[in-house]
């Protein structure tokens, strides 16, 4: 899933290669990812961008050409879903249900330069929003502190009196917007710290380097992210992942061997060595198969 440092980086990208460019057409290829039908995609049509954002993962494509009546084509990636810069495009129109494509958007001239929003896969999340306030998207409505914006302190008054995994909670995303599974994997691991360790119950010297690991490995992911072309992204958020994804390989950084936790639909990874005094936390679901 993209992160709050892919997300910036494709808001980078297009602050880069959309700006001042008008919308000559939008291709709707997928309905059910569209949320919001008034004003419908059709309203885009010669406006001109003139910005791109991050909220918390959301990603916004500003059109504020007209300030009396602002859009914001907002899009949430969800786990499969990405987005694509072209430079040519196909002019005729995408027929629905028909490979990785949920929109189009065509800047300049129909089959010019513009981008896509595809996703990969059978379960269809991705989310399409045009709304005059991002405020109206549901999600960002709901969106806690950005991960970067924290002070020391008010990170601190987050996770005091909370009863949550600390996993669980720096992923919430009405605590702490931006972090996802991967980086919070990389984050904990930095400040070796269990996952399962309790977000109230850490001592001052873990809260500092909790506070200090999400701000550089979210830091330094943003600056090898951004400069990226879209296409590249994805490998460079892989090369620079330490733990996350890496079952069964070495700790880079004490060579024990990296594990993992499975649930239904997701898992986690972390180094016993440097985060749980060496022991193997419980996989419930390799529990039940070996039973």
């Amino acid at each position: 899933m993209p992160e709050l440092p892919e997300v910036e980086a494709l808001a980078h990208h297009l602050r880069e290669h959309a700006l001042y460019r008008p919308v000559a057409r939008v291709d709707v290829a997928s309905m059910s990812a569209v949320k919001t039908f008034d004003p419908p995609m059709s309203a885009l049509v010669g406006r001109v961008v003139t910005g791109a954002a991050r909220y918390g993962k959301f990603l916004s494509v500003e059109f504020g050409d007209r300030p009396d009546e602002p859009l914001h084509l907002i899009t949430h990636l969800s786990r499969a879903g990405w987005l694509r810069w072209h430079d040519t495009a196909a002019a005729t129109p995408p027929k629905p249900g028909r490979g990785p494509l949920e929109l189009r958007v065509h800047l300049d001239a129909v089959g010019g330069p513009g981008f896509d929003l595809t996703e990969a896969g059978t379960q269809k999340r991705l989310s399409v929003y045009l709304v005059a306030d991002p405020q109206q998207v549901p999600g960002i409505a709901r969106l806690g502190p950005d991960a970067l914006a924290l002070t020391r302190d008010e990170f601190a008054a987050l996770l005091a009196g909370r009863t949550e995994r600390i996993k669980t909670l720096i992923t919430e995303q009405p605590v702490i917007s931006g972090i996802g599974n991967a980086y919070s994997d990389e984050i904990l691991h930095t400040a070796r710290l269990s996952p399962y360790a309790t977000a109230g119950r850490l001592t001052a010297e873990q809260v500092d380097a909790l506070y200090g690991a999400t701000r550089s490995v979210l830091t330094d992911a943003v600056e090898r992210s951004v400069g990226q072309g879209a296409a590249q992204l994805k490998g460079e958020k892989r090369s620079g992942l330490r733990v996350h994804a890496r079952t069964g390989l070495p700790c880079p950084v004490c060579g024990d061997i990296v594990r993992e936790v499975s649930f239904a639909s997701k898992s986690f990874q972390y180094c016993p060595g440097c985060q749980t005094g060496g022991k193997p936390l419980a996989d419930r679901r390799l529990s039940r198969l070996v039973r």
